[in-house]
């Protein structure tokens, strides 16, 4: 027996409810690898999941967790043996499938990748799927023709997740950085990152009717969408590129073509939960060689199992910062 967050659903009234409880091996769906977790982490969709499920699972009961990294323990599959140790993020693990929050996962063996050298399973979990998906954007942004020198590089929602993780990366790699939040108190934390300029969310949420404004940004990762993403668009230098990786702001694009058109702009969907192997081995290879990992800790707040429900209802209400690592054997 071992402890898993398990989300059950009364039928009559439709709410949700979310503990700790004990489970077997039996009880874990199909897949070809078992793996001993070690650390999970908190997405806006793991929120989701604990709580109102947001669609997103199909099934009660259920065991959340998007993401986990931990020690292969068992193995049907010649890619991996007892004791690899491995990562995972996406395929819908955590939403159709179950998760990461349980001591231990079956899954399949195509949906991990091994742990790449210079990363252990915790730090692995601090970067986590939002990190894995500021470092796609930072690919795409570089696919592009990204390169520092070019001027500041914009990463909105920038004491997020996603965020937190672009505004190192890109430091890091000798950007000029410009975070965007609209928490005031989080300016310090930012500028510890790595970023050297601190944009507030008012200056630059709100659409104009100008579909172009003063070329200021050689490049953004946004993690908001909507308003401010339609802003962005118009404020993008000649050729420039924006990541889009999430819509904390809203799904709509109130945006023209205009920035397009007349300046060759460049809007690039990030997807994490679906991309290839091989393109999820470079990214992890990256972060491994590219994040610094004294801005990596300073991002980091340690939780467990019991603080889960408490913890999706702080990430659905904007309230986490940085980067939640759940140790799920404490």
């Amino acid at each position: 027996m071992f402890n898993a967050l398990m989300v059950e659903k009364d039928e009559e009234s439709g709410k949700t409810s979310a503990g700790v409880q004990q489970i077997a091996l039996d009880d874990l769906p199909d897949g070809d690898v078992t793996v001993a977790v070690e650390y999970s982490t908190v997405n806006y969709k793991d929120g989701l999941c604990i709580g109102p499920g947001g669609g997103l699972v199909r099934k009660y009961p259920h065991v959340p967790g998007i993401d986990f990294a931990g020690t292969v323990e068992a193995s049907d599959n010649e890619c991996y043996k007892p004791g690899d140790k491995v990562v995972l993020t996406g395929w819908r693990v955590g939403e159709v499938h179950w998760g990461g929050y349980a001591q231990k996962a079956r899954v399949k063996a195509e949906w991990l990748v091994p742990l790449p050298d210079g990363l252990d399973t915790r730090a692995a979990m601090a970067v986590g799927t939002a990190g894995f998906t500021a470092m796609l954007a930072v690919m795409a942004l570089e696919d592009h023709g990204l390169a520092p020198g070019q001027g500041p590089v914009l990463v909105t929602g920038a004491a997020g997740g996603v965020g937190s993780v672009a505004t190192a990366i890109l430091a890091g790699l000798g950007y000029e950085v410009a975070g965007v939040t609209g928490r005031p108190e989080t300016a310090d934390y930012l500028k510890s990152l790595g970023a050297t300029q601190i944009v507030p969310r008012e200056d630059i949420n709100e659409t104009v009717k100008r579909p172009l404004e003063a070329e200021t940004w050689s490049g953004c990762v946004d993690a908001v969408g909507g308003d401010m993403l339609a802003r962005v668009l118009g404020q993008m230098k000649y050729g420039a590129s924006v990541s889009a990786v999430g819509l904390a702001g809203g799904a709509g694009l109130p945006a023209t073509v205009i920035p397009f058109l007349l300046r060759g702009v460049n809007l690039l969907g990030i997807d994490s939960v679906m991309q290839p192997y091989d393109n999820r081995v470079r990214a992890w290879e990256r972060i491994a060689s590219d994040l610094p990992m004294d801005k990596l800790e300073a991002m980091i707040q340690p939780a467990t199992l019991s603080d889960l429900p408490a913890l999706g209802k702080d990430i659905l209400k904007g309230q986490v910062k940085g980067r939640v690592v759940v140790d799920v054997n404490a």
